[in-house]
């Protein structure tokens, strides 16, 4: 991939002393769509309503209820509705709740049939398409953030592992996404493995191309060091405006910034917490029984890696407990 824009010349965000009361900042939640991916993305449909509307209730501005991700890939036999999120299901639990909250989901690079699968948005009741690439995908990336944008919707780019990228090739990158139809563009740990220094050297990269091109950025945290809700900290006080967080921190492996530690952070009146801690009570923590998620040792040997969690979740999925032979395992 050829990327040779120039360096933008221009200031970083102004960061208020007072962090938690900016008025920009904007919370994502995404626990259907990244817990998904430690069942398969099949939630009941109740469990995915209660979540919607516990978001509703709790003031946040945009709810990620899964993927767009292409049946010739991920056959409905063996996933659930959530990675599919086809209109039909989508309009079953936003109900008559549709405009109370802005919908989004993700659409990967390479594993989404897009011209076809995501509708123009005056057919659909989804609000945003958040594209997710690698950097040697931003090509296809590209061209998905294009045609998201061409059919009337909001659009946010997710640069994944950029803990494991070459310094240049961000760069290189920032400078192309920057110019991109993205309206967001997410700094992204992706294996939990990075500490604060790393986040306030990386937003104010980020920054230094988007605010130019009057972009904003956002911040998706994973907890395998146990840092995603301080990083999440960290970032909104490097100028992160875009935050995700998920209920009970539920997510992928180790899980994410918990939705709530977020809300009780910013002191923010238009964020209610009794809503999620409901949720947490009624819908979110009876899952432990079902699904293994959050910080424990596994997870933040991948993390101090700065390796993919998958080696962390075939550990348990085969029902081992011998943490020292995965280290000697993940670090031969």
């Amino acid at each position: 991939m050829a990327l040779n824009a120039s360096k933008p010349v221009g200031k970083t965000r102004d960061k208020g002393s007072w962090v938690t009361f900016r008025p920009d900042i904007r919370i994502l939640d995404c626990t259907i769509r990244d817990g998904g991916l430690m069942n398969d993305h099949r939630f009941e449909e109740s469990l995915v309503r209660a979540v919607y509307q516990a978001c509703i209730a709790a003031g946040v501005d945009y709810i990620e209820l899964g993927y767009k991700g292409a049946k010739r890939i991920y056959s409905s036999d063996q996933y659930g509705a959530w990675k599919h999120c086809d209109e039909d299901a989508l309009r079953r639990v936003v109900g008559d709740d549709c405009g109370k909250i802005k919908t989004a989901v993700m659409a990967d690079a390479e594993r989404c049939d897009y011209h076809t699968d995501i509708l123009p948005k005056d057919q659909s009741v989804l609000d945003v398409i958040r594209v997710a690439c690698y950097i040697h995908q931003i090509p296809i990336a590209l061209d998905m953030l294009k045609d998201a944008h061409d059919k009337g919707y909001e659009t946010t780019l997710n640069l994944m592992a950029v803990s494991t990228a070459h310094a240049d090739d961000l760069e290189e990158a920032l400078a192309i996404i920057a110019k991109s139809e993205a309206e967001t563009v997410y700094l992204v740990d992706s294996y939990g493995s990075l500490y604060s220094e790393e986040i306030r050297a990386l937003c104010d990269k980020y920054l230094e191309y988007l605010v130019v091109e009057g972009k904003e950025l956002g911040f998706h945290a994973h907890n395998n060091s146990q840092l995603a809700y301080a990083n999440t900290v960290e970032a909104i006080v490097c100028g992160a405006n875009r935050l995700d967080a998920t209920i009970c921190g539920l997510g992928r492996g180790a899980g994410n910034c918990p939705m709530e530690l977020l809300i009780a952070f910013l002191h923010n009146p238009a964020y209610k917490l009794r809503p999620i801690l409901q949720c947490i009570r009624d819908h979110v923590e009876p899952l432990r029984s079902k699904m293994r998620w959050g910080y424990d040792t596994a997870y933040m040997l991948t993390g101090h890696l700065n390796q993919h969690p998958r080696a962390a979740i075939s550990f348990y999925d085969e029902g081992k407990t011998d943490v020292v032979a995965l280290w000697d395992e993940l670090i031969e």
